[in-house]
């Protein structure tokens, strides 16, 4: 039960808010390396550092939920 809930802890929702047209190639292709690929698309990640500063770099297009 204990190991259960620490791995839900550890994961972040991520939802798509703003369309990548129009934006530069990087962008673009941050938000492929976190899946999201539609509007509104809703993933769950890892909580890393690496995927928060992923986030960070596109934070004006995602809603992040804990």
């Amino acid at each position: 039960m204990k190991v259960e809930a620490q791995a839900m802890e550890d994961k972040i929702k991520v939802t798509l808010v703003r369309s990548g047209i129009g934006k530069p190639e990087r962008i673009r292709q941050t938000l492929t390396g976190l899946g999201l690929t539609k509007m509104h698309k809703t993933v769950e990640l890892k909580n890393t550092a690496a995927i928060r500063g992923m986030i960070e770099k596109v934070s004006f297009m995602v809603r992040v939920e804990p």
